[in-house]
């Protein structure tokens, strides 16, 4: 069932937000990015072609493609929870900010090719066999179709082929423009909120019976509970965690250990108890293994190196994760 705040279906709501943010994204990308045409040193012609033209083929395509899925993206997103159960439940959006970073930066430019090809022919073919009421089995594309999907499809490979081989820089831009200058404030974010989270998972653990229903996926709804003052709660310690690390406080380095045991406690717990008392449990095992490599490799290994190794990898581990079953349902998913 989709889920909705004050009638307002939240999966739909996102998927508005990403038509909107998406093409201005890519403007904003070619706006910061210095690329350069590799047959012409002409600046009227290198503005054109970069400034104006691939931006607004490259956000017109994501534009048509988010929206002709429009409905797809949305189902995905309401059935992405029951296929990535690998993840408990309560730590899914801190999982979900670390695959948007690898999925902005490392995914998302390599993909914009390839669906603005994707985007151009379809929207040609849509345009030129809109009148055709039916598709029998042996109908056949007319000669002009065909002529101008490829005209449309050609567009978009002009404005990739300009800027190759910079086009394949631009990770490595994101990577040290974007990525890097805020990898300690990403770090900040992900250990201040998996150390909320996993705080609030243990009250949610206690106040029922031993068993945080967060965790699972029931099928009565009446067994589902709602933890506003929990919630409220997470957000509080969140902000209060960040104000913690940002000014450097020592005793920011106690609740990571905290958060640290909280969440090996709370899996061992879940998964004893839960085997016993339901027989379909799952333990997420792997997901919080995930997350106590994460924060555990900030508390517990004095070696700068091995910690900055674990932790970069399980963010990359765990954002892979999500990325891997994000295409997947997208690609299965009935509608």
């Amino acid at each position: 069932m989709a889920r909705e705040v004050k009638g307002i279906i939240i999966t739909r709501l996102i998927v508005l937000i990403a038509i909107i943010l998406v093409p201005l994204s890519i403007f904003l990308i070619y706006s910061l990015v210095d690329f350069r045409l590799w047959y012409s040193n002409d600046p009227i012609l290198n503005f054109w072609i970069i400034k104006i033209i691939s931006p607004i083929v490259y956000g017109a395509s994501w534009l048509f493609f988010l929206i002709l899925f429009a409905n797809r993206f949305s189902n995905t997103m309401e059935s992405f929870d029951d296929k990535i159960s690998v993840v408990p439940s309560r730590l899914k959006f801190f999982y979900g900010i670390n695959a948007l970073y690898i999925l902005f930066i490392f995914i998302f430019p390599i993909i914009t090719p390839f669906i603005s090809v994707l985007s151009f022919a379809s929207f040609a073919w849509r345009l030129t066999t809109f009148k055709k009421e039916s598709w029998e089995d042996d109908s056949k594309v007319s000669l002009f179709t065909k002529i101008f999907i490829v005209i449309a499809a050609l567009v978009p490979i002009f404005c990739t082929i300009s800027i190759l081989p910079e086009f394949f820089d631009l990770p490595i831009f994101l990577w040290a423009e974007v990525w890097f200058p805020n990898v300690d404030l990403l770090f900040t974010i992900s250990y201040s909120l998996f150390t909320a989270l996993s705080i609030g998972s243990l009250i949610i653990l206690f106040s029922n019976d031993y068993i945080s229903e967060y965790e699972q996926l029931f099928t009565d709804p009446s067994q589902k509970k709602k933890f506003w003052n929990v919630k409220i709660l997470e957000v509080f310690l969140f902000g209060f965690f960040m104000f913690l690390d940002l000014y450097d406080y020592d005793i920011i380095q106690l609740f990571y250990w905290a958060g640290f045991g909280i969440i090996i406690f709370t899996s061992i717990v879940n998964y004893i108890r839960g085997k016993s008392k339901y027989g379909s449990f799952k333990s997420h095992f792997f997901g919080y293994f995930i997350a106590a490599v994460f924060i555990g490799s900030n508390v517990v290994f004095s070696s700068e190196e091995i910690s900055v190794f674990l932790r970069v990898w399980s963010l990359v581990i765990s954002a892979v994760l999500y990325i891997i079953v994000l295409f997947y349902t997208f690609a299965t998913i009935e509608e």
